[in-house]
């Protein structure tokens, strides 16, 4: 069963926003607490001003259970460990890891042979989780700027090195990621939360703040175009965290 939030209508300014389901509202609570559990009664107060009624909720918390999307203990309803990954790297995307930039690229050149289709495509968005972008086929790259230490199990499949590319660094970070199409849009969704002011308008502004951050390459600010908007979305965000009380 869907909530009363609907899909926001896109003008030539707006970006277009998902509705919001039941099972959305509660993941997005969940995935922005910590600890990343709930009672039963908080949860169902706190979706209501979602549009999601408590017979509606808790009709979504047990097809979650089922689904294994969430575990049970009494009450309280916790994220699944598959989730619990997913939380990790919301909380990397709103609070990324960096140090000072010395110039150096991280480099991945993938050895694997005789992988399928599925393996390969799988390989690339676990890449791409890590802000590596693909420089040709086979060669993985970012600045050496974030704190972090890659999968192990990648060295199974690559080898990693450092490298200091020739090519002009800005120059390089703007063919790997579409930066202007990602800071534009950026902008366009602090502009709709600005204008926001139903508590459903609010949360769907800033779910998709939130998917929207997990797309930033996280640069050096000297690769970065000018008026990137990276730092307003992650303090609006946390900004509004603070009005939810989580």
């Amino acid at each position: 069963m869907r909530t009363n939030t609907t899909a926001t209508t896109a003008g030539p300014d707006e970006p277009a926003l998902r509705p919001l389901s039941a099972r959305s509202v509660v993941l997005s609570l969940l995935l922005g607490a910590h600890p990343p559990e709930l009672p039963v009664k908080e949860l169902v107060r706190r979706v209501e001003p979602f549009g999601v009624g408590g017979s509606t909720a808790r009709a979504a918390l047990s097809r979650m259970v089922a689904a294994g999307d969430l575990r049970r203990t009494d009450t309280v309803y916790r994220l699944s460990d598959r989730l619990l990954e997913r939380q990790r790297r919301q909380d990397d995307a709103v609070r990324p890891r960096t140090r000072a930039w010395d110039g150096d690229w991280e480099m991945l050149v993938i050895t694997a042979t005789g992988r399928g289709p599925a393996e390969r495509a799988d390989l690339r968005a676990r890449l791409t989780t890590l802000r590596l972008a693909e420089l040709r086929e086979g060669v993985w790259l970012r600045p050496a700027n974030l704190r972090r230490q890659l999968p192990a199990e990648l060295d199974q499949v690559a080898e990693r090195c450092t490298a200091r590319p020739d090519r002009p660094a800005r120059e390089l970070a703007a063919t790997l990621w579409p930066l202007d199409t990602w800071a534009a849009t950026g902008r366009a969704l602090l502009a709709h939360a600005s204008r926001a002011e139903r508590p459903a308008e609010l949360f769907t502004a800033f779910a998709a703040v939130v998917r929207h951050l997990l797309a930033d390459p996280v640069l050096p600010e000297a690769l970065l175009p000018d008026g990137w908007p990276g730092e307003a979305l992650r303090g609006a965000y946390a900004d509004y965290r603070r009005t939810l009380g989580t």
